[in-house]
């Protein structure tokens, strides 16, 4: 949730801060501002909506130095109303702030301050922290010791960047919200994430919770909140810069399902031999989880559907696993003891819920292991163990190429699992892995010859979007319904096949299309599900290999190869994904940047 990026440094920092908003823009896109050291003071401008109308803002004005600092949002606290875009000033408009996070105790704070005569503009959180800061320097602190003061008084989550008037330095700090610093040089970064500055420098210092940090041209100090040195080490980020751009692409979302072939490729390569059917993960020596009685997998949105999939293939291995909401996991978390496995996954390694449900596993005593696609990511420092996905940037709001590298690492986990906790090798290894090592191919020539956008014209107009699958099948057809509603606006539902009949079936009509999912699980049941269906009025676009009986029986058909029970369901993924893609274009929905949504929730 929201964005932001700093910068100081030689040359101008108000194109480096919006290009950084630009790059961000995928975290939050309800308003948009920068405070920029202008010689003189603080020059802040900003405003409600994207970070084109910022640009177009910034056009008339002067806003020249080389410090500054800039944010993009996602509105938690107020409207997206100019006044509440970020940065926020104190009184004198000498103490610029830009914040992710909510500040829970804010209320209190602010009435504590007006009672000592300080004026508020707007309905945010975030406007508290430069007025303490101004409190504590009207109170004779150092600029420093005044930033630390304030960030003292804060309870809840902050990624909190802040400036002062005459001094080319910022002060930032975090506590459960990400923020990173980049260093190229005698030029230096801050942001929530890694692409805000990513064709500047691939030199990155992740965070973690209680750091504190100076930055001015000379460097970058770190320091606890008690100002108590500490050693953070850079780490170089392998991602490509040109992954973080649209290149050819209309949009990224587009880009991204075309990105798939190369992330899974990323994601299997070195970890699967077809030959000796072994499967190597980083880091995990053989016998590594044989004490795991029971798995537990935690996750929200796109990632728990990741993580539905990956508890099915783990159950069809022979591991007892349950895939949990991780929202949830504090009210409904079964058991966990020496022996239980939990695992997070989450695409940011930074989504709060999922950090949460973390947390609560580590102090239950369980063993954790989390699935990111982020090196330093706050789950991959706090969970015991990392598997991480390889997929790269992933910029557009609607997860895809993640999805798919995220099922197809539980899928292999599942199966080092079960060999070392159950004592032998999955049965279906053999054609299981040769199949994994087809799949980027097998991708590619779907995304080659895909009927997607024909079908998502004929039935365009239709009142609501039924998607059902069975065994592996089910969790992608939840995925399905999901990419449909977030980026097409359109009512969609997720089923499992069986359960069709059982509710579900009376808001069918003629006006209500069924994608039935057949992956090689149980398919007679799930092509009698969308008979049912059909005879009352719905067209069904059956979504299997060419040769498959659905075929005939189904209204419309998107084509996958044919290939292994536990991946056909990933290659429906790819088409479902190009539907929702192709409808949202056709209705001229804003599809890298759905309302109301942002890319990382960091906040509860």
């Amino acid at each position: 949730m929201c964005g932001i990026i700093g910068h100081v440094g030689d040359g101008d920092a108000l194109e480096t801060l919006l290009t950084g908003l630009e790059n961000l823009e995928y975290r939050g896109y309800d308003s948009a501002g920068v405070a920029v050291q202008n010689g003189s003071g603080i020059a802040v401008q900003k405003r409600s909506g994207k970070v084109d109308e910022l640009k177009d803002a910034v056009s008339d004005v002067s806003l020249e130095g080389d410090v500054g600092i800039g944010h993009t949002r996602w509105s938690t606290h107020g409207p997206p109303t100019d006044e509440n875009a970020h940065p926020h000033t104190d009184c004198t408009k000498d103490v610029a702030v830009v914040h992710n996070g909510i500040i829970e105790n804010y209320a209190e704070l602010k009435a504590w301050l007006r009672d000592r005569g300080h004026e508020f503009t707007s309905d945010t959180d975030t406007e508290v922290i430069p007025h303490l800061i101004q409190y504590y320097l009207d109170d004779g602190m150092t600029d420093e010791a005044a930033f630390r003061r304030a960030i003292d008084e804060l309870e809840g989550s902050y990624a909190v960047a802040a400036m002062l008037s005459g001094e080319h330095v910022l002060y930032a700090a975090r506590k459960g919200s990400p923020l990173v610093v980049g260093i190229e040089d005698e030029e230096f970064f801050l942001a929530s994430d890694v692409p805000a500055f990513l064709e500047y420098t691939d030199s990155v210092v992740y965070l973690e919770d209680g750091d504190v940090v100076v930055v001015d041209g000379d460097g970058v100090e770190f320091t606890d909140l008690d100002g108590d040195p500490i050693t953070r080490e850079p780490e170089t980020v392998d991602w490509d810069p040109e992954q973080a751009g649209k290149g050819e692409y209309e949009h990224f979302m587009l880009k991204e399902i075309h990105e798939q072939p190369t992330s899974l490729a990323q994601a299997i390569e070195g970890r699967i031999d077809p030959e000796t059917e072994r499967i190597s993960l980083d880091g995990f020596d053989p016998g590594t989880f044989e004490h795991v009685d029971a798995v537990q997998l935690v996750a929200c949105g796109t990632s728990y559907h990741a993580a539905l999939y990956g508890s099915l293939a783990l159950n069809q291995a022979g591991v007892q696993a349950t895939a949990l909401l991780a929202n949830e996991y504090s009210v409904v978390a079964p058991p966990v003891d020496d022996d239980t496995l939990v695992v997070a996954v989450s695409q940011s390694g930074e989504t709060a819920d999922t950090l949460s449900a973390l947390r609560q596993a580590n102090r239950r005593g369980a063993d954790t292991l989390t699935i990111t696609n982020v090196v330093g990511s706050t789950a991959a420092r706090e969970a015991d163990d990392a598997l991480f996905i390889r997929a790269g940037p992933e910029i557009g709001v609607a997860a895809t190429k993640t999805f798919s590298s995220q099922a197809v690492m539980l899928t292999l986990l599942a199966q080092r699992i079960a060999a070392d906790a159950c004592g032998h090798v999955p049965a279906d290894l053999e054609s299981l892995l040769p199949d994994i090592g087809k799949m980027p191919d097998a991708i590619d020539g779907l995304l080659e010859e895909s009927a997607a956008d024909a079908i998502a014209r004929d039935y365009l107009d239709s009142e609501s979007f039924f998607f059902i699958g069975r065994g592996l099948g089910y969790p992608v057809a939840l995925e399905g319904a999901l990419k449909f509603k977030e980026i097409t606006y359109e009512h969609a539902e997720g089923f499992a096949s069986g359960e069709l009949k059982h509710g579900p079936l009376a808001l069918v009509t003629r006006e209500t299309p069924v994608f039935a999912i057949f992956t090689g699980q149980e398919d007679e049941k799930t092509l009698k599900n969308a008979e049912e269906a059909q005879t009352r009025g719905a067209p069904v676009i059956a979504v299997c290999p060419d040769d498959h009986r659905a075929v005939e029986v189904a209204d419309d058909h998107l084509t996958i190869p044919d290939v292994d029970s536990e991946l056909a369901g990933l290659l429906a993924n790819v088409q479902l994904q190009l539907v929702s893609y192709y409808a949202a274009d056709l209705l001229g929905r804003p599809i890298d940047k759905p309302r109301n949504l942002a890319k990382s929730v960091t906040v509860e």
